[in-house]
Formats: C-alpha cells, sequence, structure tokens
C-alpha cells in the first residue's frame, strides 16, 4: 500500500510539472502564433511573395502545435490555459509589434523557434525521465520541425 501511495504522489507531482511546462510552451506557441499573423499581414519589400506565404505556413503550423500542447495538458489531467491574460502573464517570447522589414521579420521567427526549441528540448528531457512517452513524442516531433525551419531561416538570412 505505501509503494502505491508515493507512486501517486509522484506521479501528481509530475503532472503538475509537465502540466505547467507545456502550459508556459502553450503561451508562447501562442504568441509566435500571433507574432507570424503580424508579419504576414505587414510584410513588405522585395521578399513579399515569399515571406507572405511562409509565415502562412508557419502560423497554420503553429494552430496545430497549440491545438496538441492543449489537448495534450488535458491528457495528463490537467487544463490548458485558454486567455490572452494568461498567455501573456507565462510567456518568455516577446510580443512583436510593427514589423515589416523581411530580414527583421525573419530573423524575428528565427529567436521565436529557438526558444520554443530550448523549452520543448526541456519539456522532452523532464518526460523522458519521467517515461511519459507521448509527451516526449509529441515535442520530440515538434523539434524536429523546428529545427528544419530554423536551418532555413538560418540560410535564407546568411
Amino acid at each position: 500500500m505505501e509503494t502505491l501511495e508515493v507512486t501517486s504522489v509522484k506521479t501528481q507531482d509530475y503532472k503538475t510539472t509537465i502540466s505547467k511546462a507545456l502550459n508556459a510552451l502553450l503561451s508562447d506557441a501562442q504568441i509566435y502564433n500571433m507574432n507570424l499573423r503580424g508579419l504576414h499581414w505587414n510584410i513588405k519589400g522585395r521578399n513579399f511573395f515569399l515571406l507572405h506565404e511562409k509565415y502562412e505556413e508557419l502560423y497554420n503550423e503553429a494552430d496545430e502545435m497549440i491545438d496538441e500542447i492543449a489537448e495534450r495538458i488535458l491528457a495528463v489531467g490537467s487544463s490548458p490555459l485558454h486567455t490572452y491574460e494568461d498567455y501573456l502573464a507565462n510567456k518568455t517570447l516577446e510580443v512583436a509589434k510593427h514589423v515589416s522589414d523581411g530580414e527583421e521579420g525573419a530573423a524575428l521567427v528565427l529567436g521565436n523557434l529557438k526558444l520554443l526549441l530550448r523549452k520543448e528540448r526541456e519539456i522532452l528531457e523532464k518526460a523522458s525521465e519521467s517515461s511519459d512517452e507521448a509527451t516526449a513524442n509529441l515535442v520530440s516531433d515538434f523539434i524536429s520541425t523546428q529545427e528544419k525551419h530554423i536551418w532555413m531561416l538560418e540560410s535564407f538570412l546568411s
């Protein structure tokens, strides 16, 4: 009986820890999404067509990511944040305003992705240590996709 109680406490502690980390990621993913939309709407210059389309592709991808994070939070028995107030209070990413320059926008997205990647790697480590394969698989997929975007953006900016 004691082992079950200890396991239950450890499980609850882990669920609290991972939910908090996932909600922080969710908050930053929402800010990233809004940054992308602002860039998409406001881009100007010779890379307009290329970046306008790319930002749309990225924010559609971010929409799916946000949904998957929220659903994972629910699956571990917690509640996802769901108001802009909550996102702003729990974010690490900066909110971008009035960015229309293509290189500045691409650099902003690159920085956003690097921060998201850092958070995802931290979650992956926690999930792996706790044998939480579902969370580990989820963020592992995000990491793979974002590493490719980072490579492409760094190539674009060089």
